[in-house]
């Protein structure tokens, strides 16, 4: 009879509303605690995302720039990065170099007939 008046005490003590409560606030804690955990992982998976597309720009960009290594091994492509980047040119050809003209009149600016150019002709 003592075993069955312990197990019923242990019962209705875990039974109780103040334990009730207690459990259920436990429980809402750990809730919260897994959404949270869910929301950093959905970062964390955006966030290795940029990194991956950032890795592969980078190969890109390092493939690129070895095969522009290669080419500057070669006499044509040493020539070919000349002619661009510094305008030489070989004997017997001749360069021509468009300047543009600084003194050109400046195209006025369109008037409006709209409020904010009002505006601005206001405070003139």
């Amino acid at each position: 009879m003592r075993n069955f008046q312990k197990k019923t005490l242990w019962r209705n003590i875990i039974q109780s509303k103040p334990v009730l409560v207690l459990l259920g606030g436990l429980i809402l804690v750990f809730a919260w605690s897994v959404l949270g955990f869910w929301n950093t992982m959905r970062e964390t998976e955006k966030n290795k995302q940029i990194v991956e597309n950032r890795v592969l720009e980078l190969k890109e960009q390092k493939e690129k720039l070895l095969a522009d290594i290669n080419s500057l091994e070669t006499e044509e492509g040493k020539e070919k990065f000349f002619r661009e980047n510094f305008g030489l040119a070989k004997e017997g050809e001749n360069v021509i170099i468009v300047v543009e003209d600084k003194n050109l009149p400046k195209e006025p600016a369109e008037d409006s007939s709209g409020f904010w150019s009002f505006l601005k002709n206001l405070f003139k």
